[in-house]
């Protein structure tokens, strides 16, 4: 687990729900998933994210923006790679994971239309076998 001095400032406000979402692109959410699960647990730091993707989602005023596929599947691509490949640090981390900085990465295992479904949206899905 991270110390929590090297949580990032983003990761410190997506916390305390004081970020402002025009700011929060794909970078940022990577970032933060990273420095929840070097914080927390699996567990724990998949709920807080999802919990605060969901919360800044509403705030903007597009609640059905929020995807709950979408957030774990990223989140478990995110912990695999910080538990098989060692890092020093984010910027290491995603020099040597640089498809995590891609939107489209799930395509690999997720169709366009099972990833933005309504089911998706309200429930992990896990990939469709083909």
């Amino acid at each position: 687990m991270t110390d929590a001095k090297q949580v990032s400032e983003i990761t410190r406000a997506f916390e305390a729900h004081a970020i402002d979402n025009t700011m929060f692109r794909h970078a940022e959410h990577v970032q933060v998933a990273y420095d929840l699960l070097g914080k927390y647990d699996f567990i724990d730091a998949a709920a807080t994210y999802a919990k605060g993707i969901r919360a800044l989602a509403t705030k903007a005023g597009a609640p059905q923006k929020f995807n709950l596929t979408i957030t774990y599947a990223f989140m478990s691509l995110i912990a695999e790679q910080l538990a098989t490949k060692p890092h020093r640090g984010f910027k290491e981390f995603v020099s040597e994971n640089p498809d995590l900085m891609s939107k489209s990465v799930l395509a690999r295992w997720y169709t366009d239309d099972r990833l933005h479904s309504d089911n998706a949206r309200s429930m992990f899905l896990l990939p469709k076998a083909a």
